[in-house]
């Protein structure tokens, strides 16, 4: 046992832990959580089966976890792919549940889907977290700018990490509990030893300042920062301090996806990463349509938004159909508009009706509807479009049930017509089409050698998809997809890999999102 005077000198948690009297859990144990199954979405709440994982064995789904580090090339992938992780599953044989959770919460935070992964880490009492779980649930905390979310896990998990952002944090949570005078205390010894870059521990300082009763102002000191990185960004934004904008001239996609989802900020600088957000599939066309409504309420047609803005109330309200189409193609801004700006018009262009004298836009204003999944209303266009045209292999693609097969010369007459790079479009076409059985076997086979496509090629990955798909594990299929659709851009996208995916999602039972994933590459492609 230490002396009395040591004793006296140890601080009241570390006294705690040395008496057994620090609690382990944040919840008395009538109300803790079972870990049988952890997840935010019940299958009745459009969550995917609970027992779809149960019986797989846990390698192979963790490598499938271990493998989502980045982003998605495709929106509807991105969708289906944030269903699944955040859906309630119980854990697969061979992996703890607690590092099941983890793995996803990691994954969500990777695909930008940061208010997800906070909302599945706080599923779990934190008596229960490893350190997977901590290090995702930081990362969620500080992107959403809830900062003192992190504050139970600190205060009884503060075993899991001894970093600086764990000090720092300690820090902040030790004044939200009153403790104001030790938080800035060790703080102060923080930048006295250089623990952590100096405005850092200034914007934990100035955090915790604003839950106690600080005497002294926090100055934040810029000068000699070149860069941001998650915690100043995520920092800055929840106090409301304005950043220097030579750090935000150029955001980073990172703080594009944060921006876009941070209600915090003003809505122009939402409106900075709204794009990529919609186009990522963080944001709903509904969503969007939001923000540039707000910014209208408040700006009318000033800034670099306005424009955009009013041309979107046009869309809605103009009296005649060519006046709402005009508006909608001024958003557009060319012949090939950026995918965000198709799906902001989505709604738009179901309003407008199937004419023939619009049949020139069809192309454009089908791959609008079904960028936020309204095939119905596309469908309509059916008639308008011609045999061989980008609309007519959209809505072939797009169709929910079909009786017979696409006749070759169609595909033909659209490959003949196909002024895409490396006829990319043609390519996703016979992909998407192959994958949801829309073609004879000869004619993909065909198709695939007059394409080098090489949709015979089978890799592991093929297999186990393909496997998964048989099996109709939809949770699985939709991990492995998400493996094989990560990029930057759809240049990443092989027509072979999306051949598998589509053929895996129709297979086991996610035919809607096979025929949105196959219509979004002919469309992006």
């Amino acid at each position: 046992m230490p002396s009395l005077e040591e004793l006296e000198k140890l601080e009241p948690d570390a006294l705690d832990e040395l008496l057994g009297l620090k609690p382990k859990f944040d919840m008395p144990p009538a109300a803790r959580r079972s870990m049988e199954s952890v997840g935010l979405l019940a299958e009745q709440e459009g969550g995917l089966p609970v027992a779809s994982l149960g019986k797989q064995p846990g390698v192979l789904v963790r490598a499938a976890l271990s493998g989502l580090t980045r982003p998605v090339v495709s929106r509807w992938g991105h969708i289906l792919l944030r269903r699944a992780l955040a859906s309630r599953l119980e854990t697969p044989q061979g992996l703890r549940p607690v590092e099941f959770a983890g793995l996803r919460a990691k994954a969500l935070n990777a695909l930008g889907e940061h208010h997800v992964a906070r909302a599945l880490v706080q599923d779990i009492d934190v008596g229960n977290w490893n350190r997977t779980v901590a290090d995702a649930a930081v990362d969620a905390y500080v992107a959403t700018g809830d900062i003192a979310g992190a504050c139970p896990a600190v205060k009884f998990r503060g075993d899991l990490r001894d970093d600086a952002e764990w000090q720092m944090l300690t820090a902040i949570c030790q004044s939200f509990t009153g403790e104001s005078a030790r938080a800035r205390s060790n703080l102060i010894r923080m930048r006295q030893r250089d623990a952590a870059p100096t405005i850092d521990v200034l914007l934990a300082q100035r955090y915790a300042g604003a839950a106690g009763r600080g005497r002294s102002a926090v100055n934040l000191e810029w000068d000699g920062v070149d860069r941001l990185n998650p915690w100043r960004y995520g920092l800055a934004t929840a106090l409301g301090a304005e950043l220097p904008e030579a750090l935000t001239e150029k955001l980073d996609p990172y703080y594009e996806r944060v921006a876009a989802r941070t209600a915090a900020l003003p809505v122009a600088e939402r409106l900075r990463g709204a794009d990529r957000a919609v186009r990522e599939g963080i944001l709903s066309a509904d969503s969007a349509i939001d923000l540039y409504s707000q910014f209208y309420a408040e700006n009318g047609t000033e800034g670099v938004f306005g424009p955009v803005a009013v041309q979107l109330r046009e869309a809605y309200v103009a009296a005649q159909p060519s006046a709402r189409l005009a508006a909608i193609e001024a958003i557009w801004g060319g012949e090939n508009p950026d995918y965000a700006r198709l799906t902001l018009t989505a709604y738009a262009a179901a309003r407008l009706p199937a004419l023939e004298e619009f049949s020139d836009s069809a192309g454009s204003l089908i791959a609008a509807m079904l960028a936020a999944g309204l095939d119905r209303d596309a469908l309509e266009w059916g008639q308008v479009v011609a045999e061989g045209s980008q609309g007519w292999a959209l809505l072939t693609l797009a169709q929910p049930n079909r009786s017979s097969v696409v006749s070759e010369d169609a595909v033909n007459s659209f490959v003949d017509n196909d002024g895409s790079d490396g006829q990319r479009k043609s390519a996703f076409l016979v992909a998407g089409l192959a994958g949801l059985g829309r073609l004879e076997v000869d004619a993909a086979s065909r198709f695939s050698d007059d394409l080098g496509l090489g949709l015979a090629r089978r890799s592991k990955w093929s297999a186990l998809i393909g496997r998964a798909g048989e099996l109709r594990n939809r949770a699985l299929v939709a991990y492995l997809a998400g493996v094989g659709m990560q990029g930057s851009s759809w240049d990443r996208m092989t027509p072979r890999h999306l051949y598998h995916i589509v053929r895996a999602l129709n297979r086991a039972g996610l035919s809607a999102e096979a025929r949105m994933i196959a219509a979004e590459a002919v469309a992006r492609g």
